[in-house]
């Protein structure tokens, strides 16, 4: 049974950083594709940054290029997604998800986290 959890979550001011952590257990990690997405209060669920099985390609939605960075260590079964410049609009509870691909594409998205909330505070 595949888990994704989430990790690293808190409570940050503007312009400040945190590292978020997922780690995934149940099945060979390097092989597959991974994303982040997040949903803040009242919207709908968005991609935020996704990473190829190969570490080598990775893709970030337009509003975190260059303030966000995904990586993997597939020796820790682990990625993350290092938050820089922190926005009050970056506020959401942000989710780990990986498919069936080494090729990321949001509809192979099939195993979940539960969340972990990130709040920037003005």
């Amino acid at each position: 049974q595949v888990q994704v959890v989430e990790s690293g979550g808190g409570l940050v001011q503007a312009g400040g950083t945190l590292r978020l952590s997922c780690l995934v257990s149940g099945r060979a990690f390097s092989s597959y594709a991974l994303a982040w997405f997040r949903q803040a209060p009242g919207k709908e669920r968005e991609f935020v940054a996704a990473i190829g099985g190969s570490g080598s390609s990775t893709y970030n939605e337009d509003s975190v290029k260059g303030r966000f960075t995904i990586s993997r260590d597939n020796a820790k079964n682990t990625v993350y997604l290092q938050m820089n410049s922190l926005k009050p609009e970056d506020t959401a509870v942000y989710y780990c998800a990986t498919g069936s691909s080494r090729y990321y594409y949001k509809e192979d998205m099939r195993y979940w986290g539960k969340g972990t909330l990130v709040t920037v505070s003005s």
